[in-house]
């Protein structure tokens, strides 16, 4: 059975709205939030899945240490999305599956 969660903002200062798109839906997010804030925000989920079964994972400790919002984000897979800023215009997608280390990522 799945759970029912919502994240809501805290109440801030005014920010501008930026749109970047997630999985094809254009969605808004507020300038400086980062993409997990944004895709948790929206509603989207998952933000990956799992290698072995292929179960949903999404973010978890939203500081950079447990790595389960890792996400395709402007073509750069095993992207954190808790540590990332939004920008105008950023296209995000669900990272699917093992994630591929290269020489550079190491």
């Amino acid at each position: 059975m799945a759970a029912d969660f919502s994240f809501n903002r805290l109440p801030c200062h005014e920010r501008a709205e930026v749109e970047i798109t997630v999985e094809g839906q254009k969605i808004f997010a507020l300038e400086g939030e980062t993409v997990a804030a944004a895709v948790m925000h929206a509603g989207l989920r998952p933000t990956r899945t799992t290698p072995v079964s292929g179960s949903g994972r999404a973010p978890y400790c939203m500081m950079g240490v447990c790595f389960e919002c890792l996400m395709n984000i402007d073509g750069k897979p095993n992207t954190q999305a808790c540590m990332t800023e939004v920008r105008e215009g950023m296209v995000i997608t669900v990272q699917t599956g093992a994630r591929e280390v290269s020489g550079g990522d190491v």
